[in-house]
């Protein structure tokens, strides 16, 4: 009896080597790392992230997909948003983004080093172009606001996925990301109060289907008074022509994620092959 369990317990394990697949470590095909053009081309700039996402996602580097983003890719859509353009020592954000985490949005932002975008406002901007999965992790090796890194980060879903995302779409992205910068950085409003209020008010225009600037404006201002958020007028603007630019593309959006709803929130139990295998060995 004893030497039958034994064989038993040996026989499982071996079916257990034999059948786990490949994929239940990190699938290096789903994982890509867009570095800032200043951090890639600085060798301890590098060796900083590097080291971040080795921690934090638990990758191989030397497995791993990487890709460059420019100051002029940048310049691309920062001018036609915020005005501003950068020279090719200042685009240090980085990001990697882990399609193998397929349940949820998740995003972790270095918060020592990126100083205004948060992880919020990252999910915000990437929901409101139609990704609604994946793991993205996003730093600098020096101090940034990390508006560039949104850039990099829909490059590698594009990447990853071989489906690229619709430039309306990417432009109105970026712009909420700029608009919401631009508020946190020159008035007094936190980023978790912008992000809930864009939020919010992106859920109202678009359930009840709103395209007029200033309906959307006057829900704006509702917002603020309800829930007591101090900004300008200037900023109410800004933030209604963002989120009406977001109405403006639904269209494309809707385009983009069905053409890659079969790679986002695979949900089913194939995610977690070892917890179904020793169940049925075990029990």
């Amino acid at each position: 009896m004893r030497k039958s369990m034994i064989g038993i317990i040996i026989l499982s394990i071996i079916l257990v080597g034999m059948v786990i697949p490949a994929s239940f470590s990190t699938n290096d095909s789903q994982v890509v790392i867009t570095y800032g053009e200043t951090t890639h081309h600085n060798a301890n700039y590098k060796n900083i992230v590097d080291d971040f996402f080795e921690k934090q996602a638990h990758v191989d580097m030397y497995k791993v997909t990487s890709k460059i983003i420019t100051a002029d890719q940048v310049n691309k859509i920062s001018t036609s948003i915020s005005g501003k353009t950068y020279g090719s020592d200042q685009i240090f954000s980085s990001a990697l983004v882990d399609l193998n985490e397929n349940d949820n949005l998740e995003v972790s932002v270095d918060k020592s080093k990126i100083t205004t975008i948060t992880g919020d406002m990252y999910i915000s901007a990437l929901k409101s172009a139609g990704i609604t999965a994946g793991h993205v992790y996003v730093t600098s090796p020096v101090t940034a606001t990390g508006e560039s890194a949104l850039a990099g980060i829909m490059n590698s879903y594009e990447e990853i996925t071989n489906v690229k995302i619709p430039e309306p779409v990417k432009e109105a992205a970026n712009n909420e990301i700029y608009t919401q910068a631009e508020i946190v950085e020159n008035s007094n409003v936190s980023a978790e109060q912008l992000t809930d209020l864009v939020d919010g008010v992106k859920e109202t225009v678009k359930e009840d289907n709103v395209t007029d600037h200033q309906t959307i404006v006057n829900i704006i201002e509702n917002y603020t008074v309800v829930n007591n958020i101090n900004i300008t007028n200037s900023d109410v603007e800004n933030l209604a022509t963002s989120i009406e630019q977001i109405q403006n593309v639904q269209g494309d959006i809707t385009n983009y994620t069905s053409e890659v709803s079969g790679m986002f929130n695979n949900t089913t139990d194939d995610k977690n092959p070892v917890k179904g295998l020793f169940d049925g060995l075990f029990n």
